[in-house]
């Protein structure tokens, strides 16, 4: 299955914070993968309430956040905004918790 195809929301523009892109390289990753994971509904190891909560925000719109462990133990996180006044998730963001 494509990512394409499986894809459950919209992630407007992706970016990084410095903290997650220097954590990322130094685990040799792109972070694509924890990208198409989190846009897929794969929400990582975020606690059931926070799953239930994305789950929702499917259907209401509002901000999504998925957590995983990189190889070294470092916690990703990955948000993307709530829709905007016209139905668009402006963002998605790479960034380690402590960045937030």
């Amino acid at each position: 299955m494509s990512m394409k195809q499986s894809v459950k929301f919209d992630l407007g523009q992706t970016v990084s914070t410095p903290g997650a892109l220097e954590a990322l390289g130094q685990n040799n990753s792109n972070g694509l993968e924890y990208l198409q994971r989190h846009a897929t509904g794969d929400w990582g190891i975020v606690c059931e309430e926070d799953k239930e909560a994305n789950e929702e925000a499917l259907q209401s719109g509002a901000r999504l956040l998925s957590a995983y462990f990189l190889p070294d133990e470092t916690k990703l996180w990955i948000i993307t905004e709530a829709k905007d006044d016209d139905g668009n998730r402006q963002a998605t963001t790479f960034l380690l918790p402590e960045e937030y």
